[in-house]
């Protein structure tokens, strides 16, 4: 069960606490939409620069990558993600986000940090700080990453294909975290496949529009897609065997603007996340099939269109890798901290970075809610309750508490780096 005790004393405080904090806010209050980071990135180089890193912008659209050599040693890279979410904040905090864009489509929308990005890139410029100013400890290079469009599942491509390795460095190891509902001070790593792979998907759905007084002369899409939304369902409870996990979500349903008026097409937007390759090409020919099949049995003028609009792997945490990690993290957080939140079915683009570094990945939760809602929980069942109960990410209500989840943040990110990082003779005696 984990502790929700005050900080270990032993802990070094976050450089610039402070700053870092107005930081964090502002990001939070200025968030960006996928590919059009552009403020986030030049406060990121702006902060690299100034901590003596060979910082570069403009990789992969917006995305930024600084690298710090400090003699012969590992190379270790550390991610961070940029982008927000076209959610409507109502936190009511201080700092809520009021921004609003224009999205790929031309719709204006409202955007929020909905998704703890603005955490991430705060704790990696602290982490990069305290490395950077402590040289004298480790040896090696220090490749970061601060990677745009994370959300679309296109930033760590972008980066990799602008050649993120061939132009910087190789990276010995890919390491990062993501904030999430656990209790601040506390992170979460599980070995293996650890994040879901994600594949989402647009389908229109074609009818033959007329008034509403007369369906007979019409093939309503209306039906056709509540139809098509109630068979996917039947993929994952009875396509996929119960040793296997998937999921099939229908996130949005469009179709017609007038009560009287039946449509002559219907869209959905669908996310699938699996972990097993064999699950992953099983469900995504089941959706194909129920899709087509619903289409024809409703007398369809015209077949209907699929096209994937995201697509990204599964993470995969090296086992050896992530075991070496955890150790270190029990050493600065103290062991009840560091839990095993088993696989979740988030999706996480950092294991592209890894795979095409071809180096092993380690991706941990890191606790941003209030430790005083974990107060009474006694079990794990309990624990579990409350964390299922908060905004969680994506929600307008989500926003991770500052102080602890910062400190945690840093100390986690800085103390994995240096344990990866070769060791000075100083270090040694």
């Amino acid at each position: 069960m984990p502790s929700s005790a005050s900080p270990r004393p032993d802990v070094p405080e976050v450089p610039d606490y402070r700053d870092l904090a107005g930081l964090y806010r502002d990001l939070h209050a200025h968030p960006e939409l996928a590919f059009c980071e552009h403020r986030t990135a030049r406060i990121v180089a702006d902060r690299l620069r100034a901590a003596g890193y060979e910082t570069t912008s403009g990789v992969g659209g917006t995305g930024v990558v600084g690298v710090l050599r400090n003699g012969d040693g590992p190379t270790v890279a550390l991610r961070a993600d940029m982008d927000a979410l076209p959610v409507e904040e109502r936190t009511g905090l201080p700092y809520a986000s009021t921004a609003r864009a224009t999205d790929g489509d031309g719709d204006a929308v409202p955007l929020m940090h909905a998704c703890g990005h603005d955490m991430h890139v705060s704790c990696l410029l602290g982490a990069a700080a305290r490395l950077a100013a402590d040289r004298s400890a480790w040896r090696g290079t220090l490749l970061l990453v601060f990677q745009p469009a994370e959300e679309v599942g296109r930033g760590a491509g972008a980066m990799i294909d602008d050649g993120l390795f061939e132009r910087f460095a190789r990276p010995d190891v890919v390491l990062g975290q993501h904030v999430a509902p656990l209790p601040a001070g506390h992170v979460g790593l599980h070995g293996g496949p650890a994040f879901a792979a994600s594949d989402s998907l647009r389908v229109v759905l074609h009818g033959s529009g007329g008034h509403g007084s007369r369906p007979e002369a019409c093939v309503d899409p209306v039906l056709m897609a509540a139809a098509t939304v109630l068979r996917l369902q039947g993929i994952v409870a009875r396509e996929v065997a119960g040793t296997s996990t998937a999921v099939v979500t229908v996130g949005a349903l469009h179709a017609g603007n007038k009560p009287n008026v039946i449509a002559d097409r219907a869209e959905l937007l669908l996310t699938v996340r699996t972990f097993e390759p064999a699950v992953r090409t099983s469900v995504l020919r089941a959706v194909e099939r129920i899709v087509r099949a619903e289409a024809a049995a409703s007398g369809a003028p015209r077949d209907p269109e699929i096209t994937v609009t995201e697509s990204f792997p599964a993470v995969v945490n090296d086992p050896e890798a992530s075991e070496r990690t955890r150790r270190t993290l029990a050493e600065v957080l103290g062991g009840a901290r560091v839990v095993d939140p088993g696989p979740a079915t988030g999706s996480e683009d950092i294991g592209m970075l890894a795979e095409a570094a071809g180096a092993p990945c380690v991706y941990w939760l890191l606790g941003g809610a209030d430790p005083a809602d974990f107060a009474a929980a006694r079990t794990f069942e309990e624990f579990s309750r409350v964390a299922r109960a908060l905004p969680s990410n994506h929600s307008p209500l989500f926003a991770p508490v500052v102080g602890p989840t910062l400190r945690t943040g840093v100390t986690a990110l800085t103390a994995t780096a240096r344990s990866w990082l070769g060791r000075t003779e100083a270090t040694d005696g």
